[in-house]
């Protein structure tokens, strides 16, 4: 595998799926990471939810930019990745899709490739949160930090590869 991969991981204020305060993206060729970018993100209500998860609050991210305004910064390092991989897959695709809709740009392209899935296809690892996959596999893990989340999940899809598994079965 030479192409190149985005690990993203994604932290919410509520229960919109569009009130993003937090992404990471992890850049992947081959095997090496290439780059890594957090944000942190102004989400479109000031009402933090999940603080006691993640540990930020409004104050933390009321001077900084809107999704829409941090596109500008994100959206080139999506464009050339060949996927999108993230720790269920289906919630960090459905934040971004929101994301999008809400400040009206079109959502990225890519099919996303989900580590949970592949976690339990090819390990057999029950349960198959992120720190159960973490601990199975060695890697460190500071869970519901967008960075550490984000990498994690890179290194678990540069852990299968380097295992001998087709990635391409995974994507969707």
């Amino acid at each position: 595998m030479d192409e190149k991969f985005v690990a993203l991981d994604f932290e919410t204020a509520d229960y919109g799926r569009d009130s993003a305060c937090s992404l990471s993206l992890v850049t992947v060729q081959g095997t090496e990471i290439i780059s890594q970018d957090t944000f942190l993100i102004r989400p479109p209500r000031k009402n933090f939810i999940f603080t006691y998860i993640h540990g930020i609050t409004w104050d933390d991210v009321k001077k900084k930019p809107l999704f829409s305004e941090l596109w500008y910064e994100i959206s080139p390092l999506l464009e050339d990745a060949s996927f999108l991989a993230a720790h269920n897959a289906t919630f960090d695709k459905s934040v971004l899709n929101a994301c999008c809709e809400n400040a009206g740009l079109s959502k990225p392209k890519q099919c996303y490739l989900c580590t949970v899935k592949m976690a339990r296809a090819i390990w057999g690892i029950f349960p198959t949160k992120l720190p159960d996959v973490c601990g199975k596999l060695d890697i460190a893990l500071n869970h519901h930090d967008a960075a550490s989340d984000a990498l994690a999940c890179a290194k678990i899809v540069i852990e299968a590869h380097k295992r001998g598994v087709e990635l391409d079965g995974y994507i969707r």
